[in-house]
């Protein structure tokens, strides 16, 4: 269907020499859904249907958690994307002395199958695509949302999705690391391995710049220590014996979009392209899938202010039109009241329909790459795309990712970064409205959205029961092959399905990997 403009123009899907004389961007740029993906990964982008809206949401219990999905299903979302709480990511459970206090603070407890099945009940795993924002227990939860699937009468194949299971960027920007960088890796590769044979359409990484870019990291920073991630997990599982292009179509980035939009917008282009030439030149990927860079984008929560909470409606609007024209594949836009508290139903809401509005009352879904050819986008794309592969050649230098991360260098340049910016709004040379500019003298009384303590107490009386009544024979047993793959080179992902089948809980399937591959304990760099 042609689009026309509100005058009644038509507009092209398409933009290139064939439309604006005497501009020929093929050579360098290429043409959309084309190698080296500069334009986009897909031919048609957004003229076909827009990306797929997810957002980002968990708290407090499974079956609270379960009730605001179906509301944001309700309200046109596309896709679900679960927060777990502190204690979940680090693989305890909640009656774990260090769970204390902050179970189901800034995501949703679960703890074993009988949490993940009240999160996903009443809602089909076969027509929803869910992202998990899980990382070191990555594999347990998969497979939590796999047994229930299975429960639902979902087959394995039919499931789509992603885990962010991304532990590179823990150890840099994050913490949410358990076990050891070699341990990890080896569990990574597992699941690509297991995904491949199990759960094919489901994407089983998000290599995430975006925890870099809220800890400080510039746009040139973002993307070069994700990419250089995304090449150390792309040669451990060609390491393990697999083929580049077994499992790199199912590799997906995890991006942040700032207010600083045109710097973004050339930000995403230059990352497709340094990705494409490093997974077709360095590990010769021959299907174009294994090629393309596609991405997930949130919203920048670091430049939303708990001043003047309203303002941040206006500055994610900017930064989700900022991930649209940068050609993102999925995106959570933040909610205006995140600098203050878990956002309310209502503020959620407002933020899902910032990207409704995006898709279908603007016109910048009409058009491909509505940028190529702009002298300041092409240009800056160029200058970032520079500053990223000097910053990947350090890390080369340096024996790649992981030995860099154990010399500091990515904390420490990102903290450089960080450390610069405060400097700046100190001063006010940086101007955070509302901040340190166009202030009020006394801010209007928000109400926050509190999770109740008790929930602490529910899940653990929820363990106890669920102690009480399983075989915990069974349990041990399923445990005690865990542990025996952990030890040996078999795919840990099996024992630990039987595992959870059997009702072993997060923190013991963890406390059984780390029995075997210890903890991580970061060095002293400074």
């Amino acid at each position: 269907m042609v689009r026309h403009t509100e005058s009644g123009l038509p507009f092209e899907p398409v933009y290139g020499p064939s439309s604006l004389d005497g501009w020929d961007p093929a050579e360098r740029i290429g043409e959309p859904g084309a190698y080296p993906f500069t334009r986009g990964v897909y031919p048609t982008m957004y003229t076909g249907k827009p990306w797929t809206m997810r957002q980002y949401a968990g708290f407090g219990t499974a079956a609270e958690s379960n009730e605001r999905y179906k509301q944001l299903i309700a309200a046109g979302t596309m896709g679900l994307s679960v927060a777990f709480d502190l204690p979940t990511q680090m693989g305890y459970d909640s009656d774990h002395p260090l769970a204390h206090g902050e179970v189901g603070k800034v995501g949703v407890a679960i703890d074993s199958i009988d949490d993940m099945r009240v999160l996903f009940g009443g809602i089909p795993l076969g027509e929803v695509s869910t992202s998990m924002t899980i990382n070191a227990p990555a594999a347990v939860l998969l497979l939590l949302y796999q047994l229930v699937a299975e429960e639902q009468g979902v087959a394995s194949s039919a499931l789509t999705g992603t885990i962010q299971n991304d532990v590179l960027k823990e150890y840099i920007a994050r913490g949410t690391y358990i076990y050891p960088p070699a341990q990890s890796l080896r569990l990574i590769t597992d699941i690509f391995g297991y995904c491949k044979s199990e759960i094919p359409r489901w994407n089983t990484i998000s290599i995430s710049g975006y925890h870099m870019a809220e800890a400080g990291a510039t746009p040139a920073q973002e993307i070069a220590f994700t990419l250089a991630d995304g090449i150390e997990y792309v040669r451990a599982a060609v390491a393990s014996g697999m083929d580049v292009d077994e499992f790199a179509p199912r590799l997906a980035f995890f991006f942040v979009a700032r207010t600083t939009l045109l710097e973004e917008v050339a930000k995403f282009r230059a990352a497709r392209r340094i990705w494409a030439r490093v997974m077709k030149e360095e590990f010769g990927a021959k299907n174009p899938k294994s090629q393309m860079l596609r991405f997930h984008t949130q919203t920048a929560g670091v430049q939303l202010t708990a001043q003047q909470p309203e303002v941040n409606l206006v500055r994610v609007a900017i930064q989700g039109l900022g991930a649209v024209l940068g050609g993102t594949q999925s995106l959570h836009t933040n909610s205006f009241d995140e600098a203050i508290a878990l956002p309310t139903a209502k503020a959620a809401r407002l933020a899902l329909r910032t990207q409704q509005v995006l898709a279908y009352e603007t016109d910048v879904t009409a058009t491909v790459d509505p940028f190529a050819g702009s002298y300041v986008v092409e240009s800056l794309t160029d200058e970032v795309e520079a500053a990223a592969l000097e910053l990947m050649r350090q890390v080369e230098d340096m024996g790649g990712a992981v030995k860099a991360i154990e010399r500091g260098f990515q904390k420490g340049e990102i903290e450089r970064s960080a450390y610069a910016v405060s400097q700046q709004i100190d001063a006010g040379e940086r101007v955070v409205v509302g901040v340190n500019r166009f202030t009020v003298e006394e801010e209007e009384h928000y109400e926050p959205l509190r999770v109740d303590p008790a929930i602490e107490d529910e899940q653990v009386a929820r363990l106890e029961k669920l102690r009480a009544e399983r075989d915990q024979g069974a349990v041990d047993r399923a445990l005690a092959a865990v542990k025996q793959a952990a030890s040996g080179s078999d795919n840990v992902l099996y024992p630990l399905r039987d595992a959870l089948r059997a009702r072993a809980t997060v923190g013991e399937t963890s406390d059984a990997l780390r029995e075997v591959w210890g903890l991580y304990t970061p060095a002293d760099v400074f």
